[in-house]
C-alpha cells in the first residue's frame, strides 16, 4: 500500500514542478518521455507521460513507454525511489532488486528530471 501511495505522490509532484519549475518545462520541450514504475509481478504498477503540454499519469504499465522500471518487490522499490540516486540504482541493478527495461540514457534524463521535484 505505501508503494502506490509513493508512485501516487510522484505524479502529484512532476505536475507540481511542471507547472512551477521553468527549467523542467524546458527538459520536456525538448523531448517528452513516458516511463513507468512496477514490482515484476505487474501487481503494483504506474506510468508517467510528461511532455510540455502536461503530465498524464495512471494504473498498470502500456506496452509504448520509453522506459521502465521493474523491482523485485515493492520493499526495494520503496528504499530505492526514496534516494533516487545514480548510485542507488546501479546498485539495485547489481543486486537484482530492479530491471531496466529501456535505454539507459532515459534513466539519467529521467534521474536529470526527478531534481526538479525536490
Amino acid at each position: 500500500m505505501m508503494l502506490r501511495a509513493i508512485l501516487w505522490l510522484l505524479g502529484f509532484l512532476l505536475k507540481r514542478a511542471q507547472r512551477s519549475k521553468p527549467a523542467f518545462q524546458e527538459q520536456l520541450e525538448k523531448r517528452p518521455l513516458d516511463w513507468g514504475i512496477a514490482t515484476e509481478d505487474l501487481s503494483i504498477a504506474r506510468y508517467y507521460r510528461m511532455s510540455a503540454d502536461g503530465i498524464e499519469t495512471g494504473r498498470g504499465l502500456p506496452i509504448d513507454l520509453d522506459l521502465e522500471l521493474r523491482f523485485e518487490d515493492p520493499q526495494s522499490a520503496i528504499s530505492i525511489l526514496r534516494k533516487p540516486t545514480q548510485k542507488a540504482f546501479l546498485d539495485g541493478m547489481m543486486n537484482d532488486q530492479v530491471r531496466l527495461v529501456g535505454d539507459s540514457r532515459d534513466l539519467e534524463r529521467l534521474q536529470t528530471l526527478l531534481k526538479y521535484i525536490r
